[in-house]
């Protein structure tokens, strides 16, 4: 399925694979290239109540981690989907540094997330992270993806 002849790049912070596995799932959708939002690996720890505590300190603060992997260039597409998982109602920390760095990029962004949990908030933490780019809906990861696909087009 092509989003009306958009150039597609799926963006994706995954931490236990959930979010990839979904990432992946929109590939078949979707012809599009892939980017991995990836920082130090020491930089989280792999209790997930011990992560939770350092992006919590890490968007109090505004030190956002740095990502290691080199963002392609966004303006060569039409569509960034941007996938994360939900940490304490929130996009994960990562995903703040990834939309930083294309805050100037012209075209549209949707991003999409797998929760344990409550989403409660992920919505508008995501559009105040990404500023002023031109943000279409979320989507929760886990069911119709065609769906959500056809309603972007």
């Amino acid at each position: 399925m092509q989003i009306r002849g958009d150039k597609v790049l799926i963006a994706t912070y995954s931490r236990s694979g959930r979010t990839q596995g979904v990432a992946e799932e929109l590939a078949q959708l979707v012809d599009a290239d892939m980017y991995k939002i990836e920082v130090a690996p020491d930089t989280f720890d792999r209790d997930m109540y011990k992560t939770d505590e350092i992006a919590i300190e890490q968007i109090k603060n505004n030190q956002y981690p740095k990502l290691v992997s080199e963002i392609p260039n966004a303006d060569q597409y039409d569509l960034i989907l941007v996938g994360s998982p939900v940490w304490q109602g929130a996009p994960a920390t990562p995903v703040h540094t990834f939309l930083e760095q294309i805050k100037n990029y012209p075209g549209k962004v949707a991003s999409f997330y797998t929760d344990a949990g409550m989403a409660d908030g992920y919505e508008d933490t995501f559009k105040e992270w990404a500023g002023k780019l031109n943000v279409l809906p979320a989507h929760e990861g886990s069911n119709d993806l065609a769906a959500w696909i056809k309603e972007l087009s």
